[in-house]
């Protein structure tokens, strides 16, 4: 099994597309491991730069702490060291920290750190709250700008120079003169991951702010159109790019936002289109309604 340093991670990573796999749930909402250990070997057919098990796609945010660490524990063990595996720090600065080390008990190659629960912070906060999960675990960490916790340009250069093991920047904003503030200012120290839902869709300009790869939800039921998508990007093939946006990825956008969380809902939407059902979501969230998946499967088929 291939062991990473938070250097070699960071150049693993930034190669290639980013799979960020759902997690699988029986119809009683209880984690189907069977499922999601199925789910990862198709996807192992295709070629991706790392793995990231209990993510937002994979909603992590609904499960436990033992739910965490057995969906960490099973990716781990299915892809076998094919792919970097990287686990969730999620909720209060401790529960990141014990999230942290459980997954680098478990075998994990990084962290993904979310943002705190519910409240809101300064800066100066961030940085802290940031730089203990950092500080906790000898495995590269990389922060997830989002929501509760934006982080500007001043204190993503304060982390990377505090924390050695931090080594990536997930933007799940979008705000361009940030990004460009945030790549003049710490360049090529960290590596920039497009993180907004449905990232296909923001690749091509983000490119240009040093933003090389991104989490693809889409990854998990069309892997041989997301690659190809993704190559079209790297490629800067702005008219590919854009034939396969208005074939599928704007279309698809328009049912996404009908309902709040369908960004999440929509993905495993998509696998119940493919026969590849991956059992409903978890509350809060609801599941698309039969007629949206039927729609969703005369999408998947025009790119099938």
């Amino acid at each position: 099994m291939t062991e990473y340093s938070p250097i070699d991670l960071a150049a693993q990573l930034k190669s290639g597309l980013l799979s960020f796999p759902v997690t699988h749930f029986t119809e009683d909402l209880q984690v189907d491991e069977e499922g999601y250990r199925k789910h990862l070997s198709w996807l192992a057919e295709y070629p991706v730069a790392g793995l990231f098990a209990a993510g937002g796609t994979g909603e992590g945010f609904s499960l436990n702490a033992e739910e965490t660490d057995q969906v960490v524990r099973a990716a781990v063990d299915e892809v076998a060291g094919a792919v970097p595996v990287l686990a969730p720090a999620t909720g209060s600065t401790a529960n990141a920290v014990a999230q942290a080390k459980a997954a680098e008990a478990a075998g994990a190659d990084g962290i993904l750190l979310m943002p705190p629960y519910l409240t809101e912070a300064g800066q100066a906060g961030l940085v802290e709250h940031a730089s203990r999960v950092c500080e906790a675990t000898g495995l590269g960490v990389i922060v997830y700008s989002r929501a509760n916790a934006v982080l500007r340009d001043e204190a993503v250069d304060q982390l990377a120079e505090r924390n050695p093991t931090l080594i990536g920047f997930k933007d799940g904003v979008g705000n361009i003169e940030q990004m460009t503030r945030t790549y003049a200012r710490v360049g090529d120290r960290l590596i920039y991951i497009g993180g907004l839902p449905t990232a296909e869709t923001f690749a091509l300009p983000l490119l240009q702010l040093g933003v090389s790869t991104y989490s693809s939800a889409l990854f998990n039921f069309a892997p041989q159109w997301a690659i190809e998508f993704y190559d079209a990007v790297r490629a800067q093939d702005r008219d590919e790019v854009y034939r396969r946006l208005n074939e599928f990825v704007i279309p698809y956008l328009d049912i996404r936002d009908r309902t709040a969380g369908y960004a999440v809902s929509i993905v495993k939407g998509g696998l119940a289109a493919i026969g590849r059902s991956a059992g409903p979501v978890r509350p809060p969230l609801t599941d698309l309604r039969e007629d949206e998946i039927d729609e969703l499967r005369e999408l998947i088929t025009r790119i099938s």
